[in-house]
């Protein structure tokens, strides 16, 4: 081979070689804006360079973690554990479908509740983890302030709402009651649970969303704490076979059964 094909052979490998050199060396120097562009590399030993660049904020691996196919990245992120402290990393971290599920595990219990009600409802969230914060807010219900009860049953999930509804406030009833997550099977078994008082059924029979369906109008005349003048406005009209099953009912009072006997004898007259 001639001295020139060397050279010229030479001078199509260098540069190559040196643009890799000079992208990590940019990486582990470059400003903090500067940084935003070297994580737009699609080299993984670029990414992994720029996460040891002194510069690097919190916002630099939030854009990184919009990435796809960076699954090595996330492991060297998780592996540092200054670069996790803040939680919206954490949050982007366990979002992540290219997040080995150990990490996603991990992290989740450290979420705070609205970011773990964040992963319930952010789309293309695997549903191990949904399933897993749904659980995790669901045990927090019990001692969360008024306040982030009320939030959660106005964007909770169902299974955050059926916890919420057995905790028989008044209060949250009602905004659980207007969220489009409620199933019509949850309030249906809540009216015929003991935490359904006179005050909650009342709600319920009152609001316009629920009050006109049978299965529930049904289950709110079923519970023997239902106020007696719900049975004066939802008998009238109710076919004989359910007035039957009202009347053979042991949870019924004495009382109940009385206006059901009336509205009986009135659809026989």
């Amino acid at each position: 081979m001639s001295q020139t094909s060397d050279i010229e052979t030479a001078a199509t490998a260098l540069p190559e070689n040196i643009i890799t050199g000079d992208a990590r060396l940019e990486a582990l120097t470059a400003d903090t804006d500067r940084l935003f562009t070297v994580f737009q590399d699609s080299r993984e030993d670029v990414m992994l360079a720029a996460l040891r660049n002194p510069s690097l904020v919190p916002q630099h691996l939030l854009a990184l973690l919009k990435r796809r196919g960076i699954e090595a990245v996330i492991s060297a992120i998780y592996a540092r554990k200054p670069l996790i402290e803040a939680s919206a990393v954490k949050l982007a971290l366990v979002a992540h479908l290219d997040t080995p599920p150990h990490i996603a595990q991990t992290l989740l219990p450290l979420l705070p509740v609205f970011d773990l009600l964040k992963l319930c409802l952010m789309p293309g969230v695997s549903a191990d983890i949904r399933v897993a914060a749904e659980r995790k807010i669901v045990q927090q219900i019990p001692t969360q302030p008024l306040g982030n009860k009320l939030t959660l049953a106005r964007r909770g999930t169902a299974a955050i709402l059926d916890a919420l509804l057995r905790e028989g406030v008044q209060s949250i009833i009602e905004i659980c009651l207007d969220n489009p997550h409620l199933k019509e099977g949850s309030l249906h078994q809540f009216l015929m649970s003991s935490h359904a008082n006179a005050e909650n059924v009342s709600i319920i029979a009152r609001s316009n969303r629920w009050k006109s369906r049978p299965n529930i109008r049904l289950a709110i005349l079923k519970n023997p704490r239902t106020p007696l003048i719900w049975f004066t406005i939802f008998l009238p009209g109710l076919p004989a076979a359910t007035l039957r099953d009202l009347l053979s009912s042991p949870r019924l009072t004495f009382a109940q059964k009385e206006l059901v006997r009336q509205a009986r004898a009135h659809f026989h007259a």
